[in-house]
């Protein structure tokens, strides 16, 4: 078996990795600084058509495989993980629409979030909800014209940014699927900061009272909003996520081996120590054996293989792990400059450390690994 691109899938990673250094990675440490991404960062995204990559062509988007998906958030993901999360929630959110949408929905939203106008956030945490998704305390109450949603959601990802917000809440009993617009009565969007990585990823906490929705902004049925539509949106960020980690790693295994050859000790350069070898060694297998999981999975998914699913729980699981030791061992080649903010590997480790909370935690994904593989075995 031969693991290689197509050309089109090459030609692709050739272009975003210009585009990345170019548009992106140059930003990145105000990114951090500013815990914000400037406007002609977004806006370089949304002018290549990444903003839409995952959204069809029907609907004016780059209808990208999930190779090369992977691919995007890969390089993106190095260049600045707080960017790679932008391209993650609005996909969520897309690829909702796309799915459970109605015909509707389909035509007034796609085409918009497909060409930028619209950013969309992904809004199912809140303060005293996490990983159990169906203990949701936000409420939907249907009203003669539509529904009114009431609770507060927080850490959303590009919460302050976003125009459209995908809510999840209690409706009779069980949990649905809502659109809620920027700007509508009674909601109100506050940023949160002090966030030990991704801080450009402009998080907010959403308060919700009464605010007033269209039945029509109902995304699935009722009780389908989290086995129907909140689960394969979060499939997809594991993904995404999964191959941001490679990403992530990448950029520190470069920027190690570059190091190593212009520092010196004891009169000779780090990488001619035997224990800075070892520490490079382990980095190049942990990017390596994170990439090929991550490519395992994006194959199963575009061949709607079920196993899809726990493929994707084990390359976000071992690539969230393996970014946090290649960052850690980033830091520690660096020496006392790795712990500076002049150099990137600082926030590297930051911002992998935020790659095990996100999208299910480290444990949950154990628990899921494991309880698969006993019902598999």
């Amino acid at each position: 078996m031969k693991i290689e691109y197509t050309p089109s899938q090459a030609a692709f990673a050739d272009a975003v990795k210009i585009f990345a250094k170019e548009r992106v990675q140059r930003y990145a440490a105000q990114i951090d600084q500013d815990a914000c991404i400037p406007p002609q960062v977004i806006q370089a995204i949304i002018d290549e058509g990444y903003i839409g990559s995952m959204i069809s062509e029907e609907y004016g988007g780059m209808g990208a495989d999930s190779i090369k998906i992977g691919i995007l958030n890969e390089i993106i993901g190095g260049a600045c993980s707080s960017t790679r999360g932008l391209l993650t929630v609005h996909g969520m959110v897309s690829l909702a629409l796309q799915r459970w949408g109605t015909p509707q929905q389909k035509n007034n939203w796609l085409p918009k979030l497909a060409a930028g106008q619209l950013i969309g956030a992904f809004a199912l945490t809140e303060p005293n909800v996490g990983s159990d998704a169906k203990s949701v305390e936000t409420t939907a109450t249907e009203t003669k014209g539509g529904f009114l949603l009431s609770g507060t959601k927080k850490w959303i990802t590009m919460g302050q940014l976003a125009d459209l917000f995908l809510i999840f809440a209690q409706f009779e009993g069980k949990v649905a699927a809502f659109l809620l617009e920027k700007g509508t009565p009674g909601l109100q969007v506050q940023p949160l900061g002090g966030l030990i990585g991704a801080r450009g990823s402009m998080i907010a906490e959403l308060n919700l009272n009464q605010c007033e929705i269209p039945k029509e902004n109902m995304v699935g049925k009722p009780g389908a909003g989290l086995s129907h539509v909140a689960l394969p949106c979060l499939d997809y960020g594991r993904y995404t996520i999964a191959c941001g980690n490679v990403g992530l790693a990448q950029a520190c295994l470069e920027v190690s081996v570059q190091y190593s050859r212009k520092r010196k000790q004891f009169g000779e350069p780090l990488r001619k120590f035997q224990l800075i070898q070892k520490q490079i060694t382990e980095m190049i297998v942990g990017v390596e054996a994170g990439r090929l999981l991550c490519q395992k999975a994006g194959c199963l998914r575009d061949a709607g293989d079920p196993d899809s699913v726990i493929q994707v729980w084990i390359a976000k699981y071992h690539t969230s792990l393996m970014a946090n030791q290649v960052a850690n061992a980033a830091v520690q080649i660096h020496g006392a400059n790795g712990c500076s903010n002049n150099y990137p590997v600082e926030r590297y480790l930051r911002d992998a450390k935020v790659s095990e909370i996100i999208e299910g935690t480290t444990q949950m994904h154990e628990t899921m690994i494991a309880t698969n593989s006993i019902r598999k075995y």
